[in-house]
């Protein structure tokens, strides 16, 4: 990647640092994060054991978006990332919409996550003042990042591998309450018939299955931040199709698996949808030793998504002041060949969590307003990448048939996915609590399209004109 204002001390290209061990444990990182950890206790609530039935669906259609992405990155491997892809193949206009509305995903995103270190460090502080975690965890994280690549790749490496062996401990040890027959204190004993005998698998009611799809959709977000690193990764023919095929397999382990052992150790109506169930588990189960250790793994699982925050939403805005499509003051390079500019740009905007934490009295109240904003722009983003996907087997027909790695069931498979995002919209625009982030993001397309029109396009048309003369 060009840097247009290059200097002695900057280098011209974003280094390929991250090798497939880093590339594997970002995608197992991107699909395990606050959204499972914070926001399942409020999806049992909504769902019950049905809820089970919701992630298989959406990590079944997360799957199919998520090659669909690779083909399209491996088809050109100039693509950067998917805002790339979609430039080329919808419009300049496209990329700067997705480019600017993945930012904002992850920036809301990070939000959440400042907001859930802040919840997860009262467990041990309970008179700390929530703002001072949430500061830390931004500057910590900042600071990383500003290193090199390589040290996000080892940092996110440690953060998920730390998620993988405590979801695994969490499993084993929850199968071996319910074939022990473990009975906690409270007098409940841990068996799978905890799963139907309280109002069977839909307890709530079809209603009840559809309003776990809010939480489930935003939980699964981030497996798309393979496509961001790919610019950033060595071999991309091999890494990526390993770290997408995975993405089946992490789903059922890491949600279906866990959530199912949650819910025949803890009865799921008294699962509080106010705090993470898998402290509740232990907590409830009298082993607060145990619950002090899942709280810190909770705690760098929130720290980890902010962590992929921080590096995505820096590299989005450095490819778009390439295009012309944000300041070029973005597109200068450290000396270290990071984006530092667009670094302190993203972590400066993710410490309006800190602000938020005094503007909501409640955590969890504080923690949902994120979720329903983040939810829809990544409706966005993923049906922006079907879109090109389509637009790609139209215009680019060769390159399709001389694939390796075609996504399963072609258009077919691609249009039932955009059928799914659209009823999943409809189903957040019956909630209450959504209709605020339904306002919201007209007004952000809005002001995505006056900066568009008034800015980004005329900019771009007076640098065609400079090249043609």
């Amino acid at each position: 990647m060009q840097n247009a204002h290059p200097t002695d001390h900057q280098e011209e290209h974003l280094r390929r640092g991250l090798s497939n061990r880093h590339i594997q444990l970002i995608a197992l990182g991107g699909a395990i994060g606050t959204g499972l950890f914070m926001g399942s206790g409020k999806s049992i609530s909504l769902a019950g054991p049905s809820i089970i039935f919701v992630y298989m669906i959406v990590g079944c259609m997360q799957f199919f978006v998520m090659r669909a992405m690779g083909e399209l990155l491996l088809s050109n491997l100039e693509y950067k990332s998917f805002a790339d892809f979609a430039a080329d193949l919808i419009g300049p206009w496209a990329g700067f919409f997705i480019g600017w509305t993945y930012w904002l995903c992850w920036v809301v995103a990070g939000i959440g996550d400042t907001v859930a270190v802040a919840h997860y460090m009262l467990f041990w502080f309970p008179d700390l003042p929530q703002w001072i975690p949430a500061l830390i965890c931004i500057v910590l994280l900042l600071g990383l990042n500003l290193v090199a690549v390589k040290i996000f790749g080892e940092t996110e490496f440690w953060f998920a591998l730390i998620k993988v062996v405590a979801i695994g401990a969490l499993v084993l040890a929850g199968l071996y309450m319910i074939v022990t027959g473990f009975r906690s204190p409270s007098g409940a004993v841990a068996s799978f018939s905890n799963l139907w005998n309280d109002g069977g698998m839909f307890p709530m009611g079809i209603a009840g299955f559809f309003a776990g799809f809010q939480f489930a959709v935003f939980a699964t977000a981030g497996t798309e931040l393979v496509g961001v690193a790919a610019a950033e990764t060595r071999d991309p023919h091999k890494t990526l199709p390993r770290a997408i095929n995975a993405i089946q397999i992490r789903i059922i382990m890491f949600y279906v698996l866990a959530l199912l052992v949650i819910m025949c150790v803890t009865p799921w109506r008294q699962i509080s949808p106010t705090s993470s169930p898998f402290v509740q588990l232990f907590v409830f189960a009298g082993l607060p030793a145990a619950a002090a250790i899942i709280n810190f793994v909770v705690l760098t699982a929130a720290a980890s998504a902010g962590n992929s925050g921080i590096f995505s939403t820096s590299r989005m805005v450095y490819g778009l002041a390439e295009k012309g499509q944000a300041p070029r003051f973005f597109e200068r390079l450290s000396h270290r060949a990071v984006p530092a500019r667009g670094l302190f740009f993203s972590a400066t905007c993710m410490l309006s969590g800190v602000v938020l934490l005094h503007a909501v009295p409640s955590l969890t109240d504080a923690f949902l307003v994120v979720v329903f904003i983040a939810t829809l722009s990544f409706l966005f983003i993923w049906s922006v990448i079907l879109w090109s996907y389509l637009a790609y087997r139209r215009k680019r027909p060769q390159l399709h048939a001389a694939s390796r790695y075609k996504m399963p069931g072609g258009k077919i498979v691609c249009w039932l996915c955009l059928m799914f995002y659209a009823f999943v919209l409809v189903l957040l625009m019956l909630e209450e609590n959504m209709r605020t982030a339904l306002l919201l993001m007209p007004v952000w397309f809005g002001a995505l399209t006056i900066s568009y029109l008034f800015f980004v396009r005329p900019r771009q048309r007076d640098a065609a004109n400079a090249a043609r003369r």
